[in-house]
């Protein structure tokens, strides 16, 4: 009878791990889920609600209102305030694995000029980005995992963050320990230009790092019809842009992708004075390190440089406290096989793409420095034969048949990271590390 009292003392101190109902992969069924009317119309419900009253990083106090209030609803609990605004939930078991999927809030300071019954109440802000059926879209998948959190044996932790264009927000949730036990995250990003029903990434560098400079090149103002007396300022800050772009063409190899723009150029007022300064400004990016701080070392070289052969001194700001570098924005390998897998057996394989790298930038990624993560694209195609506005125009739309199929490659994209990341032995309840909020 000694092997009957070994199994006695072994299932003492070890639950061992058994397939149940629970473990099935229900997960493909989400998407049906995701799509019923009820469920749906509340989705779209929340889009408007957000997209009404757009609110800049770190000052999305209402929208993380909203966020609390349908988390209560749903008896789902949640830490606030992590990073000013943000807010992060929990579902499951409050055991090991944990998987978090992640949302971001904020609006961008432009006006909106797309005519509709739900246009930006806010003058000068807009949700141009998005962001608005990121919240949307992680409720929804935060509703349809409460609603099966009986078969989730792990955490899904639920990231609503802050201020992702250009403050940072991703840097901030991290130091303030949003990350906590937590194994893997998922992330996406509306896409104008695919059909819904469409999801593309790829694995390894998705999209590059990116910082932002300004300068100000300073000279003698004077006036126009007698330059001889002045030192032109707009002259020299010309003659700096256009060696900013032998940066690129001149220094970069030309197969590691390299950009510099100058976005902005500001100096006089009048016809016929010439001005005492100009501000220039822009955005670098690369995808990787060591390019991208040689190429700002380069940036700050040249500019001060050029604007010394015009006789002028040049200052250069790259605001890293307040507008923090992304880093490369780096998929997991491991984790694209998973995303494949999952959203062949939710959309068809037919309707997932590979995607090469782009240029645009993503906080995201400083969750993927830290804990494998994974970044995709969600087609949200507005079903016209007109032109397709891109993410930051202020004519940006977005199709809202999309929100239930970013619901649920959430939500699937979660359950069963769960399931495929079991423990192979878990240590009894009092053994383990519980999460409190559960």
């Amino acid at each position: 009878m000694a092997w009957v009292y070994l199994i006695f003392i072994l299932n003492l101190f070890f639950q061992i791990p058994h397939l149940s109902n629970s473990l099935e992969r229900k997960d493909e069924n989400f998407l049906s889920y995701a799509k019923k009317e009820e469920l749906v119309e509340w989705m779209v419900g929340v889009r408007r609600k957000i997209h009404e009253n757009p609110e800049l990083g770190y000052e999305e106090f209402e929208t993380s209102k909203l966020i609390r209030t349908e988390l209560d609803k749903m008896g789902i609990s949640y830490k606030h305030p992590i990073a000013i605004t943000g807010v992060v939930g929990y579902i499951g078991s409050g055991n090991p694995p944990f998987v978090a999927i992640r949302a971001d809030m904020d609006a961008l300071p432009m006006q909106e000029s797309v005519e509709w019954e739900h246009k930006s109440k806010n003058p000068g802000k807009m949700h141009a980005c998005g962001h608005d059926a990121h919240v949307a879209m992680l409720l929804g998948a935060a509703k349809i995992l409460q609603d099966h959190r009986d078969g989730l044996q792990g955490t899904v932790v639920l990231v609503f963050q802050p201020a992702e264009e250009g403050g940072g927000g991703a840097k901030k949730m991290i130091d303030a320990g949003a990350l906590e036990s937590v194994d893997a995250i998922f992330g996406l990003h509306v896409s104008p230009s695919m059909p819904v029903g469409t999801v593309a990434s790829r694995p390894g560098p998705l999209l590059a790092a990116s910082g932002f400079f300004e300068a100000v090149i300073s000279g003698k103002g004077g006036h126009a019809a007698i330059p001889q007396h002045s030192i032109d300022p707009i002259l020299a800050a010309s003659n700096v842009i256009v060696s900013l772009q032998h940066l690129v063409s001149r220094e970069a190899d030309p197969l590691d992708s390299q950009v510099v723009t100058v976005a902005k150029f500001q100096g006089g007022g009048a016809f016929n004075v010439i001005p005492d300064s100009v501000t220039i400004a822009g955005t670098f990016r690369a995808f990787s390190k060591d390019s991208f701080m040689q190429l700002k070392q380069r940036i700050e070289e040249v500019i001060i440089g050029q604007a010394a052969v015009q006789r002028c001194n040049a200052t250069v700001h790259f605001f890293a406290d307040t507008k923090p570098f992304f880093p490369v924005t780096v998929n997991s390998k491991d984790l694209h096989e998973h995303f494949r897998n999952v959203a062949g057996d939710n959309l068809g394989v037919s309707n997932v793409k590979d995607m090469q790298p782009l240029m645009g930038s993503e906080d995201f990624s400083f969750y993927s420095e830290v804990i494998p993560g994974y970044f995709f694209f969600l087609g949200t195609q507005v079903e016209s034969d007109g032109k397709v506005e891109s993410v930051h125009s202020p004519y940006f739309t977005l199709n809202e048949n999309a929100l239930p199929y970013g619901a649920a490659m959430h939500a699937s994209l979660a359950a069963r990271y769960l399931l495929e990341h079991q423990p192979q032995v878990q240590l009894s309840q009092g053994q383990g590390k519980l999460h409190d909020e559960l």
